[in-house]
Parts: structure tokens; sequence; C-alpha cells
């Protein structure tokens, strides 16, 4: 051993008190595995990944920092040796030391070491996969409903908070446009797409305006707009439609400005979001300013709209990495479907059941075409 290596060792031994308690094995060792930390070269051996393994799973379970002497029977090892292994995870910035208490926690870095490299794939409760089958298997709903139902009930099962951004894709073509009268000041639109979508939107009409108009524009926008996907319909209205309208329509301006602003609430992205209040059921967010901070973030359409995920695949943010707040993890996906495409998300505590959440949205994205 150099004279690095012994200074780290004599340090490590009067800064963790661990004299008393290990074996001089335990303590060679330990000291080996802090001469490569303090090189950069971090390696986790198979029993380390072991022992972070469980503090994560323990800790996800039950909430409490998790100690050496708990982890004795599953190791089949001394609590000194598991306190020495357990010091080391922490120098690497893996775990950490509450103050409440000598156990451990993960770290928003040991979460992701967990993630990456320790998780493994979960099979779906007989429980969370029949609830979920009634909604997949209703041939009654068109996929943004699935869609929705799903996430309300993932929500429900995991008492995290779920999210749904979604739009019409480029693909959903306007086929038919309908109007239903309600009185003299309000009408209902109805917008059928050629993938058998349907959007209601009550249009109100400052003015009263005479049936024979309504008919006209309706009749005026089928003819024009037919064929065109939703996220274009308001182009055509502006530069097709606007310059001709009053050829036809006599109170053309209230009616183009209602259209205009109902197919612009069509083609814009819908934000729903589920059981807001069970992220603040967990016992991370018990303080009144955290509270009020996460509420408010919820609040903010904006960001809201940030956690819009455009790649492929089930992507997992911890904390920082989240960039909604640093105490939370932000499970999500894309999904593109029979012309809507948007993205769903969970929201939850950095404590999150990683595994389990994967294997709900895996269900989710792997079922809606069916």
């Amino acid at each position: 051993m150099d004279l690095r290596s012994t200074f780290l060792l004599t340090k490590l031994i009067f800064s963790t008190k661990l004299l008393t308690v290990l074996n001089i094995g335990d303590i060679l060792y330990l000291a080996l595995r802090k001469n490569e930390c303090q090189r950069g070269e971090v390696m986790i051996s198979k029993r380390e990944e072991e022992i972070l393994k469980l503090i994560v799973e323990d800790y996800i379970k039950n909430a409490r920092p998790v100690s050496s002497k708990s982890l004795c029977d599953a190791l089949n090892c001394s609590s000194a040796t598991i306190r020495a292994e357990m010091n080391y995870l922490e120098e690497v910035g893996l775990l950490e030391k509450t103050h409440i208490s000598s156990g451990r926690v993960p770290s928003e870095e040991g979460y992701r070491y967990y993630v990456d490299n320790i998780m493994e794939k979960k099979e779906l409760s007989n429980e969370d996969k029949y609830k979920l089958q009634t909604i997949v298997d209703n041939k009654q709903l068109v996929v943004n409903d699935i869609i929705l139902k799903s996430m309300e009930i993932i929500s429900e099962l995991t008492h995290y908070t779920t999210i749904v951004l979604g739009k019409k894709s480029s693909d959903n073509l306007v086929e038919k446009i309908e109007v239903v009268p309600v009185d003299d000041n309000n009408i209902v639109a109805i917008v059928v797409t050629n993938k058998g979508h349907v959007e209601h939107k009550n249009i109100y009409l400052r003015d009263a305006v005479d049936s024979k108009d309504i008919k006209q524009t309706v009749d005026l926008i089928n003819k024009l707009i037919v064929g065109t996907s939703i996220d274009q319909v308001s182009e055509v209205l502006e530069y097709q439609i606007k310059p001709i309208i009053g050829k036809y329509v006599k109170q053309h301006e209230v009616l183009y400005n209602a259209f205009y602003n109902a197919f612009s609430d069509f083609a814009s992205e819908s934000v729903n979001v589920s059981g807001r209040q069970n992220i603040l059921m967990q016992p991370e967010f018990n303080d009144a300013d955290k509270i009020r901070e996460i509420v408010n973030k919820f609040e903010d359409k904006e960001l809201v709209n940030s956690i819009k995920e455009d790649s492929n695949g089930i992507k997992i943010y911890i904390g920082s990495e989240s960039n909604f707040d640093d105490d939370v993890t932000v499970i999500k996906t894309n999904y593109k479907s029979n012309g809507e495409e948007g993205t769903i998300a969970l929201i939850g505590p950095k404590r999150m059941e990683y595994d389990r959440v994967v294997t709900l949205l895996e269900y989710i994205m792997n079922n809606i075409d069916k």
C-alpha cells in the first residue's frame, strides 16, 4: 500500500469511527475502495449493488432510512461489514445520510444507478391488469378517451399524479363539420375527422345571428376545409375563407371570429391532470412551503406543457433531471395512434415505484392500438 493509501486508510478509520467494529479485512477493503474513489475509478461490486438495491427498494416501500443492521439477514454478513460498504456508497454519492437517523437513503445519483443498472422488469399484477383491460378493450372508446381513462386509473393505483398532453396529429383530417343551434347566441360545432374522432365545441355568438347565415358559413367551411389536417384549419380560414366570406354571409364578422377561435381550440394541445393532490399525500411533501410550491407548479400551464416528450420509449427523469422540481421524478413517453399524438407522464416523489410505473406505461403503449 502506498503512502497515499495509508493516509486515506488512517483518515477513514478515525473519521468513520469504525476502528472498534471492523476487522482488519474490512478496513483494508474499505481503504482500497476509498482510494479508487479518490482516483475517480468508481466501481460498484456485486455486493454493493445488492446493498444499494435493498436500500432503494426498502426506502421506496417504507419511506424510512435503512440501517446496516436491517440488511444483515438478507446479505448474511456482519453489520460492520455492511456499514463499511454503505460508507463507500455514500462516499461515491449513491447514498445519503439523514440528520434524524443513522440509516441511509438513496441519493439522486443512487436512484439513477438503480434505474439504469439494477432495476428489473416487473410483471403487471392481476388487479392492475384487470382495471386497465376494462378500458383498453372497450370498443366504444376512441384513442384519446382510452388514454385519459387509463391514466386516471393509473393515478388511483399508484397514488401519483398523471398528465396527458395531447393534440391532433397532422394526419387527422377534417371530414365534416356540423352545427346544432342552442339558442339565438349559442351553437354547438361538431367536427368529425377521417380517423373517426369527434370533437364538440360550444360557440358563443356575441350578436344574434340568422340561421341562414350560420348554414351558409358552415357550407362554405365544409367546402374549403374538408380534407385539411386539424392543425392547418386556422390557416385555411385566415387565407381562403376570410377574404370571401363577406360575399355570402351578411353577419360574416361575428361568425368568422367565432369559428376561427373554435378551430384554434381544436388544434391546440390539451392538458389533462389527474390526481394532482396525490403527490401531496407523500411524506416527502409535508412542509407547507413545499406543498404551496408544488401546487403552483401544477397551475403553471407553460411548465406543465414543458413535460412534453418527443422521442420514443419510456424516459425517466429523476430530481433535477426533470426540469419540473428537484424533489420529484417524471416518467413519461410519447404516443401516436389513429390520428392522436401527445405525451403521457407520471409525477411522483423520487422515492417512486419505478419498476411498476414503467410496466403500467408499457401496458398502455402496447394496447392503445388494439
